[in-house]
């Protein structure tokens, strides 16, 4: 979807969202308040320049304007696969940005990810993830890895990885795998502005991924692992 078209249909009451070289930014006005916007467009691959100006937009926002809810909106092909990225450490500057989005959280801001057109690797998990609660359109693309590249990583063959699919959504790609595995809060039809209002409304302060995925049969391992480990630090305390 064109970064326009929804930020006309998430922000009808106005917004001055600008874009310059992938990067969006900008403020805008859901139902009375003003949030701040995040994000990135066109499949970006995420550089140092782009991980650095959200970090820097997430900061100033912290600094100017505490409280303010925080919308990210993510298109993303993943981390930029350039020499000159890796050898500048495009790792650190990525976690760099996922450190300021916690910051912004621990500050007292609402945030939000939605996930409007595409999702990949390192892109997504340092922003859209990083949010209270991550949402999708029904049309978005997220995966973690395309399976053919899969395929040629982990040496399994593809038509096995295929299989797997079927019945694992850590295989498959789509929103519906990640609602299903708890790292979408919901997938988003309908009125979208409504549905933005919600759920910063409804931002949860504690991370529901966990939980969510085993409710939902997508992920059945990570949440007994977690109250095993904070059970057996309890008792150990005690």
């Amino acid at each position: 979807m064109d970064w326009k078209i929804l930020a006309d249909a998430l922000f009808p009451g106005g917004h001055d969202i600008v874009e310059h070289e992938q990067f969006l930014n900008g403020s805008a006005r859901v139902e009375g308040q003003d949030v701040s916007v995040i994000g990135t467009t066109g499949h970006a691959p995420i550089g140092v320049e782009i991980a650095l100006a959200q970090a820097k937009a997430v900061l100033a926002t912290v600094r100017s304007h505490p409280g303010r809810p925080i919308v990210l909106l993510v298109d993303t092909q993943g981390q930029r696969l350039r020499h000159r990225d890796e050898m500048l450490g495009i790792n650190s500057y990525m976690a760099h940005l996922g450190k300021c989005i916690d910051l912004a959280r621990h500050m007292g801001h609402r945030i939000v990810g939605l996930v409007y057109d595409q999702a990949l690797s390192g892109g997504f998990i340092t922003s859209g993830l990083m949010a209270d609660a991550c949402y999708a359109l029904p049309d978005a693309t997220i995966r973690v890895m395309g399976l053919p590249a899969m395929a040629r990583i982990t040496k399994v063959p593809e038509e096995k990885l295929v299989e797997l699919a079927r019945s694992n959504p850590v295989f498959a790609p789509g929103p519906e795998n990640y609602l299903r595995m708890g790292g979408l809060q919901a997938i988003w039809e309908g009125d979208l502005a409504a549905h933005l209002a919600h759920a910063i409304d409804n931002a949860p302060r504690e991370d529901q991924r966990s939980a969510l995925g085993l409710l939902r049969g997508g992920r059945k391992a990570a949440q007994p692992v977690i109250e095993a480990i904070i059970g057996g630090s309890n008792a150990r305390a005690a």
